[in-house]
């Protein structure tokens, strides 16, 4: 079983969610893209550094065999998801 199997019924839910949460603010977008790109950029740096320094691998069979440095691709629905969740219940005003 590979991890976008595994991944990619909770980040159709978490991205229906956000669809069915959003309140039309530009905001709430903007706060979507700022958490992706932090969240996505700690990721890629972290678990790179895990993987370098043995801590965990990823056996080739389970991956799509897309990479960022170390890590699969697939790796970075984690903090996709949460982005998503996360930001699904921005606040309606947009002040």
């Amino acid at each position: 079983m590979t991890y976008l199997f595994i991944s990619a019924p909770f980040i159709a839910a978490a991205a229906g969610l956000w669809g069915w949460r959003r309140r039309g603010g530009r905001r709430q977008a903007q706060a979507l893209a700022l958490v992706l790109a932090v969240l996505c950029g700690l990721t890629v740096l972290f678990d790179n550094l895990m993987v370098a320094a043995g801590l965990y691998d990823y056996r080739a069979g389970n991956t799509a065999g897309i990479f960022l440095g170390r890590i699969p691709a697939e790796d970075l629905f984690y903090p996709v998801f949460a982005a998503l969740v996360a930001t699904a219940f921005w606040p309606e005003g947009d002040a």
